[in-house]
């Protein structure tokens, strides 16, 4: 695991140290302040190389052995670092001296459906030919790769009504010989190559969470060593593609899945996010001590960085108007305007309103424009507007 990282006059801001939690590391912030910077410096803190674009400084010496990194990018894609596969130094267990071993693993998204190869070195098989050869394997334990991808794919679902499993592969065109695999829903079941942006991204990280836990162990069993107890999570922007529901409850499940593949694991995870929802799903089950938030901030044209004490915010709104968001009410910025108006028509402070919303009729106008009739300032904007006989 990682514990702290300290940067000086590297990337966005001047200069800046976090330590880390053991379990949940949280970091939120306004977009370009350097949230999947830090992700990208952790990432290569970890595995000594980068996981996109390379930058200095390179690394002169091998990587620690964290355990089992996976880096979840919001562009679809992922990379994977694993000790028994990538580490520089090789066992000489069976024979095996100084193999030639990739640096990491990089997945665009074609790779992780359709497989990964180097020099004609097949890398990984790609979801749609592992998952049927998984399933189709007659040796069906607890252990098995197939199991755990149920699982994890079950643990991932939205919602107990709105649950997710494998079904039975099919073919699904003419110029295609492959068995594709299914997805059963409450509703229909349908190949996984036709399913929806936001489910693709919740397969293939179910898919590559199995993948790696499954190779790492096949890896460690080749090399005569015990698998590792440790998986690092890096996730930018938890909540990409996904309807509420599903940012609802990503977090929660990411925090238990890895224990589907390992008893007593230990995971740590570090996430970005924009999402009041992601916030506002984890309240029942952060814990202050091993889980931590932090913000990106601007002050005087400086970036900051800086953990932030844990709060209940209640909802979407209360984390919308809270320090980490920091808008001044939860709706769009034509209705935040009239309500600042109407507010300071009601107290009398009328010099400063603008030439189109300084009369009461002007600003009843617009608050029937921009706010849903159930809003909860009607009732105070009516009695007051009636109080003062206008």
């Amino acid at each position: 695991m990682i514990q702290q990282l300290h940067l000086k006059r590297v990337g966005p801001a001047p200069e800046f140290s976090v330590d880390f939690a053991d379990r949940l590391n949280l970091f939120t912030g306004d977009n370009g302040l350097g949230k999947t910077f830090l992700l990208d410096i952790v990432w290569w803190t970890l595995t000594g190389s980068w996981a996109s674009n390379p930058a200095w400084p390179r690394p002169k010496a091998r990587p620690v052995m964290p355990g089992l990194v996976i880096y979840v990018r919001v562009d679809g894609s992922f990379s994977v670092w694993d000790p028994a596969r990538n580490y520089w130094k090789a066992s000489l267990a069976k024979g095996i001296v100084q193999p030639d071993r990739p640096n990491a693993y990089h997945f665009t998204p074609d790779n992780i459906w359709n497989g990964l190869e180097d020099e004609k070195k097949i890398l990984c098989n790609g979801l749609i030919r592992d998952w049927v050869t998984w399933q189709n394997q007659p040796d069906q334990n607890q252990a098995s790769p197939f199991n755990l991808l149920s699982k994890v794919i079950e643990k991932l679902s939205p919602h107990p009504e709105e649950w997710m499993k494998p079904g039975k592969p099919i073919r699904v065109a003419l110029e295609d010989v492959r068995d594709i695999p299914t997805i059963e829903l409450p509703f229909a079941s349908i190949p996984v190559t036709h399913a929806s942006a936001g489910m693709k991204r919740i397969l293939g990280l179910a898919y590559l969470l199995v993948w790696t836990w499954y190779e790492h162990v096949q890896a460690s069993e080749l090399l005569n060593q015990s698998p590792t107890d440790t998986v690092i999570l890096l996730m930018d922007e938890v909540e990409s593609h996904l309807h509420p529901q599903w940012q609802r409850s990503i977090l929660p499940a990411m925090l238990s899945v890895a224990t589907g593949l390992k008893e007593k694991i230990k995971t740590q995870m570090i996430a970005t996010t924009h999402s009041p929802l992601v916030l506002a799903s984890i309240e029942t089950s952060f814990d202050e001590s091993k889980d931590k938030l932090f913000l990106f901030g601007l002050e005087e044209k400086k970036i900051t960085l800086e953990e932030i004490a844990w709060a209940k915010q209640g909802d979407v709104v209360g984390w919308l108007t809270s320090e980490v968001f920091g808008l001044k009410q939860a709706l769009s910025k034509d209705a935040e305007f009239a309500l600042e108006s109407a507010e300071a028509f009601m107290r009398g402070d009328t010099q400063g309103l603008p030439d189109k919303l300084n009369t009461k009729d002007q600003i009843h106008t617009e608050l029937l424009r921009v706010l849903a009739g159930h809003d909860p300032f009607w009732p105070r904007w009516i009695v007051r507007v009636m109080e003062a006989g206008q």
